[in-house]
């Protein structure tokens, strides 16, 4: 396969934003996190559950926690398996793991007792380190080979005095915390004994693994994708770069991140942790975004957010909450819609409601996340998700990996440093998912315009084929979502005897009054016959993700 090497998005690129990013300044993250600490060491870093800590508490907690890891006389590389909310005591652990010469697993705090322990087994972890609202799921599991530590925080370990009163709420007002029982080590113990021992600066290179980034599990087995050093260096500079022209507004300020997102998903990991850490941010952790009345509550007191990064459930749920008319956000420079598809009813109503267009971004577990995104500069949503950032090369192929003209749907495919080396061993995946030249294949369909912008169609997965015509999920949702009375919905393709498949929609209603013959209707007039739902179930929620993505999969069991 011979790639063109035409870049025709490279034209359009803002003013000041390279081509390509310049060779890392960093041999490690942890040599790039130590900078940080050195250079913004008096900033306020952290804002979670009312209490501010700076780079310098930030430093020296997360040395505390690295040095107490080294006590353990782990192997190099050892994975450190990590399950937590947005919450100080994952940023500790986070950086830590990393300053002790360690791999960061990252673990949904959503999964089951199942899905924790297939992680932690595939993973090989040696050292577990969750909350404990979490730690009955782990108590329901056999004890896993390998696991030399179990490290348990409460949710107001870090806070002081305050803590106890954020302890007690938990435990026995709002019944957060279910019973559990087993040998383990408080955060605040490892943190004292870290204390007391000397930190040994590990040697790490930009080759070494930081995070093993499980996949979604959206389309069937969660995988790790292996992330070195360099991948995630690439990629927070990639993203700088980028945004670099829409933050040129706050020069002498610091920059307020919003952390509604979980951190331990790839995209708020990349893109508001460890990039707000690079500008020398303040990170606003929000521990639960699904609580909407407390979040809204949240962002009335904090009208200094600047970047608000999300997904099209989250800025819908806020934007269909009466109370959100309250919220001002005067000093927000970017809003960043990645995850899914954000729909443009969604973010037409939310630039209305704040005045900041949704700049829609893709990328992947694989890719650190950031593949594409709309710059910044955009005054509306472009319904695309922009275009390639520096470094990076996208193309279109088909199923016999031939490039595909401009214009003409196929699967993304890309390469750049942000890409990873390969998915935890299973040597098999990885051969399959990589092209000849090194391309990775996203599973992703999509088609890039003549002037380089990048338009997603679906996931090649969840593509339907009624009579042999190909519906993409995605188009007939985004219709769906535009009909009145429709909150939400989501469809997927169920088997049929003479059509092979056809399309059944899933509807959470804001007018209870609307019915299948309303919808059915609807359909008719804005959609060609194939792409029309057949089918339509009312329900009152949609299975979704903890970062928010819809999981269609599961509707095949309602």
């Amino acid at each position: 396969m011979a790639i063109n090497p035409s870049k025709p998005w490279l034209k359009n690129y803002p003013e000041g934003v390279p081509h390509v990013i310049g060779p890392l300044s960093h041999s490690s993250l942890t040599e790039f996190l130590d900078e940080c600490f050195t250079r913004f060491g008096n900033r306020k870093a952290i804002e979670a559950m009312g209490k501010f800590f700076s780079y310098k508490e930030l430093d020296s907690l997360s040395k505390h926690f690295a040095s107490y890891l080294q006590t353990l006389n782990l192997e190099k590389g050892a994975r450190v398996a990590l399950m937590y909310p947005n919450v100080i005591e994952y940023v500790v652990a986070m950086i830590g793991t990393l300053r002790a010469g360690y791999v960061v697993v990252n673990i949904n705090p959503l999964y089951t007792a199942r899905e924790l322990e297939n992680q932690l087994v595939d993973s090989g972890a040696s050292v577990l380190v969750m909350m404990e609202n979490f730690a009955h799921r782990y108590q329901e599991i056999k004890p896993t080979a390998g696991i030399v530590q179990v490290i348990v925080s409460s949710p107001g370990e870090l806070m002081g005095l305050k803590g106890y009163v954020i302890n007690w709420v938990a435990r026995k007002v709002k019944k957060l915390i279910p019973d559990w029982q087993f040998a383990h080590m408080s955060f605040k113990e490892a943190l004292q004994k870290g204390s007391q021992q000397n930190f040994h600066k590990p040697n790490i290179g930009l080759d070494d693994i930081a995070f093993l980034q499980y996949t979604g599990g959206t389309t069937g087995t969660s995988k790790g994708a292996v992330l070195l050093h360099r991948n995630i260096l690439s990629n927070v500079m990639q993203i700088e770069s980028w945004l670099n022209p829409g933050l040129k507004q706050k020069p002498e300020q610091q920059l307020v991140f919003l952390c509604a997102l979980p951190m331990t998903h790839i995209f708020a990991l990349t893109a508001c942790a460890l990039l707000g850490i690079a500008k020398g941010s303040l990170l606003v952790l929000v521990p639960n975004p699904r609580d909407i009345t407390g979040f809204i509550k949240m962002l009335i007191k904090h009208p200094n957010i600047n970047i608000f990064p999300g997904v099209n459930t989250l800025f819908h749920a806020l934007i269909h909450r009466p109370e959100f008319k309250k919220v001002k956000l005067p000093n927000l420079l970017v809003t960043i819609g990645g995850g899914m598809a954000v729909h443009k009813k969604t973010a037409d109503h939310w630039q209305a409601l704040t005045g900041s267009p949704i700049a829609q971004g893709y990328g992947l577990s694989e890719t650190s996340p950031v593949v594409c995104v709309n710059t910044p500069l955009e005054k509306h949503f472009t319904g695309h998700i922009g275009m390639p950032v520096p470094s990076t090369h996208v193309v279109i192929l088909d199923d016999d990996e031939v490039e595909l003209p401009f214009g003409t749907p196929g699967e993304i495919c890309i390469s750049g440093p942000q890409v990873m080396p390969g998915y935890w061993n299973k040597p098999e995946e990885t051969s399959h998912c990589m092209t000849a030249d090194g391309f990775f294949k996203s599973g992703d369909i999509g088609f890039i315009t003549d002037e380089g912008y990048v338009e997603i169609v679906d996931r090649k997965k969840d593509m339907i084929v009624v009579a042999g015509f190909k519906v993409f999920p995605n188009e007939v949702e985004d219709h769906l979502s535009q009909m009145d009375g429709i909150r939400e919905c989501a469809v997927i393709g169920v088997p049929h005897r003479k059509l092979g498949e056809i399309v059944k929609a899933y509807v959470v209603r804001d007018n209870h009054h609307l019915t299948e013959a309303d919808i059915l209707q609807y359909c008719k007039y804005h959609m060609t016959s194939y792409k029309r739902p057949r089918k339509v179930v009312f329900i009152n929620e949609l299975p979704k993700s903890n970062v928010g993505k819809i999981l269609r999969r599961e509707l095949r069991n309602i």
